[in-house]
């Protein structure tokens, strides 16, 4: 029994002098100058992480001073470390300086970030805290004995997915260029598309563990300060352990109203940014996803896209009205037909009339009940298309619905009518640009539906009220959602339904901006 107790007593001892892990990441310790005693709380806290290397050496080819680097392999570029911090300090003569270096003060640390270092972006650490922080970040952070500050060197140096064309807002006119998952290549293409300091990068980390990089960038003199300020105050408000996708902060900051409706736009493209940046919003980058986050957003802005603005005024015009159309279709569309073949047969020509009938001769369900054994089908082709791999999953979404359509039409489950209704349906609803704006639709489309089989065209015109009224009590940011037609902004009727031509669009959109409202001369 005494000797297990004096084999407990000696574990407990050991565990008191080894610096704790948790304890070190979580309290602010400052460097102490102790060379041997810096790098054994290091080495405890990155203890179990072989990705993190610590190289201890000596400076100069005197060898007369320790010092260290630590890293994270994978996250800092290599040869980066060999030729701009291992080289300078390993290889070259010190002796002047070593001979008037005293281990109370930071003189040669400074010396080494003025003469020697030539990577461009070099920050001075004082504690383990912000050691680490740069550590796990792509940095890499110098040791120096007797010196109580380290340096953070610029050395982020991982794999990346390059700048691609962005898969999900394609344009037969327009950039090619769209977002990739690393935050610095993301602010600067759209620095490229705004060369002007005005243009401001203000970033922050989120995320008590994930400690996420997040921009927000806005052009000085045209935002509205309110509106940055409002960003900001939700930004800081978010407490959360991971930010791992920019959808994480969108559900964080959006306004607190049940909505299926996007109150805040996301895009792949810069061109996309740029345009909004121009008009007076904020964009909100996040580290490791494609998507950028804008607001405020206005409900007309999700049938817009930057092609809009490369074509001739004229086809963006029609092609915005055929996205409106294309919207009421999808919504409305199998809601339409259940009330009229239900209530309304009176609407109809009578040789159309006689062919319905005639189709739906054996069918054993009512209208409604059709609609939703197809659109619930249709769902799962589609949802299944989407999961599967992509060599096979257009073809299956393709043959699928083709394959059941015709045989429940053969087997008098469904008629040929709700065949074509559905399938209209969904081609409409493939046609908006703003994909989270289809998955609205996509949900009040059933509960349209279900209207229509009650009350007929009068549930309909009900349905369609309730859902004006939501629209008009939404704001994003601050601003009402439905702008600039409630509240109705003549001015900016120039960029909605309709596109003027670019000459005629001379000022920005007054109730998001209201500095700078002109954006150019007559």
């Amino acid at each position: 029994m005494r000797t297990f107790r004096r084999i407990r007593k000696n574990i407990k001892l050991k565990n008191q002098e080894k610096p704790s892990r948790s304890k070190e990441l979580s309290v602010a310790l400052q460097i102490t100058g102790d060379f041997d005693y810096d790098i054994q709380i290091i080495r405890s806290t990155f203890e179990k992480s072989k990705d993190v290397i610590i190289r201890e050496f000596k400076i100069g080819q005197e060898n007369k001073l320790n010092a260290a680097i630590i890293y994270t392999d994978g996250l800092a570029d290599s040869n980066m470390i060999q030729h701009f911090i291992l080289d300078p300090l390993m290889n070259e003569p010190f002796d002047e300086v070593l001979a008037n270096h005293t281990l109370e003060s930071n003189n040669i640390l400074r010396w080494f970030e003025k003469s020697k270092l030539t990577i461009g972006d070099i920050k001075e650490i004082p504690d383990f805290h912000e050691l680490n922080n740069a550590v796990l970040t792509g940095n890499t952070v110098i040791i120096i004995d007797g010196n109580k500050m380290a340096i953070s060197a610029s050395t982020l140096g991982w794999e990346d997915r390059g700048v691609t064309e962005p898969a999900s807002q394609t344009v037969v006119r327009g950039p090619r260029e769209g977002f990739s998952e690393n935050f610095r290549t993301n602010t600067a293409l759209i620095r490229r598309k705004i060369n002007d300091a005005n243009l401001l990068c203000e970033q922050k980390k989120i995320g008590k563990v994930t400690k996420t990089n997040v921009a927000v960038m806005y052009i000085k003199g045209i935002v509205t300060d309110s509106i940055v300020e409002e960003v900001h105050r939700r930004l800081d408000r978010i407490d959360i352990d991971g930010i791992l996708e920019s959808g994480y902060i969108e559900e964080l900051i959006q306004d607190e109203t049940y909505t299926p409706f996007p109150t805040i736009y996301n895009t792949e493209r810069p061109d996309v940014v740029a345009g909004c940046l121009l008009e007076g919003r904020v964009a909100i980058v996040v580290d490791g996803t494609p998507f950028v986050l804008i607001v405020p957003s206005l409900f007309i802005q999700s049938f817009q896209v930057a092609e809009d603005y490369y074509q001739r005024a004229d086809i963006a015009t029609l092609l915005r009205i055929l996205r409106i159309t294309c919207f009421l279709i999808a919504l409305i569309g199998p809601s339409f037909y259940i009330a009229v073949t239900t209530y309304h047969q009176e609407m109809l020509p009578t040789p159309l009339l006689i062919s319905l009938a005639a189709q739906r001769e054996g069918v054993p369900f009512p209208a409604f009940v059709e609609a939703i054994m197809m659109e619930v089908t249709f769902e799962i082709l589609r949802e299944a298309g989407i999961r599967m791999p992509r060599a096979v999953g257009q073809a299956v979404s393709i043959v699928g619905a083709l394959v059941l359509g015709q045989a429940a039409v053969e087997a008098g489950i469904v008629s040929a009518s709700m065949v074509i209704v559905v399938s209209i349906t969904a081609i409409a609803n493939f046609v908006f640009p703003a994909y989270n704006m289809a998955i609205s639709v996509r949900m009040l489309r059933f509960g349209m539906m279900g209207l229509a089989a009650s009350f007929g065209l009068y549930g309909i015109t009900l349905g369609l009220l309730a859902l004006l009224l939501h629209l008009n009590s939404l704001r994003s940011f601050g601003i009402p959602y439905m702008s600039p037609f409630g509240p109705f902004i003549l001015e900016d009727q120039r960029d909605t339904l309709l596109r003027f031509p670019h000459w005629k669009m001379l000022s920005r959109p007054r109730l998001i901006n209201q500095n700078n409202l002109k954006r150019q001369k007559h």
